[in-house]
């Protein structure tokens, strides 16, 4: 049996979460792509605010065009597309650098990296940020995703951290 000291549990690690996050991001696109039609109809409630609670102030907020809806959604899709890629290419850039220079394994954190960000842009800032503060949609008993967003957030992010952190020797 092979026996790995510290430093190379730590590089195989990011390798791992990274490919986790991977597989994550495919499922996503799978889902997105195989059922579109139970997708959209989740992002067309939230846009057109029709399951919130009601409130007048913000009515103007909703976005009530089905061809605005499906560019959204596919907006998402495509967000979500990207950031598999580069999850995908970043695990596959740490895993060719493994036994690399701390400097080499370092600089082959950049894919990863950029997956990350923008997988928060779309769970924090997307769905967290706009879904929730701009559409309301907190208040929806059926079609309220900030949980389930916010899950993600909270394994992406410490992620993000770990992977950028230069502890590799």
């Amino acid at each position: 049996m092979r026996t790995y000291n510290t430093d190379q549990l730590i590089r195989y690690s990011k390798v791992f979460l990274m490919a986790y996050i991977s597989f994550f991001g495919l499922l996503v696109m799978y889902s997105n792509l195989t059922d579109y039609a139970s997708n959209y109809e989740y992002v067309g409630h939230i846009l057109s605010m029709d399951t919130t609670q009601i409130n007048e102030n913000i009515r103007y907020r909703a976005i009530e065009s089905p061809m605005m809806h499906h560019r959204i959604y596919w907006f998402i899709i495509t967000m979500e597309s990207i950031y598999t890629a580069y999850c995908l290419v970043g695990t596959y850039h740490l895993y060719r650098s493994i036994n690399d220079s701390a400097a080499e394994f370092h600089e082959a954190k950049k894919y990863s990296i950029t997956g990350l960000l923008i997988a928060i842009f779309i769970y924090y800032v997307c769905l967290q940020s706009i879904g929730v503060e701009w559409f309301d949609m907190d208040t929806s008993q059926a079609w309220n995703a900030k949980d389930w967003a916010r899950h993600i957030v909270d394994f992406i992010l410490p992620v993000l951290i770990f992977i950028t952190l230069k502890n590799e020797r």
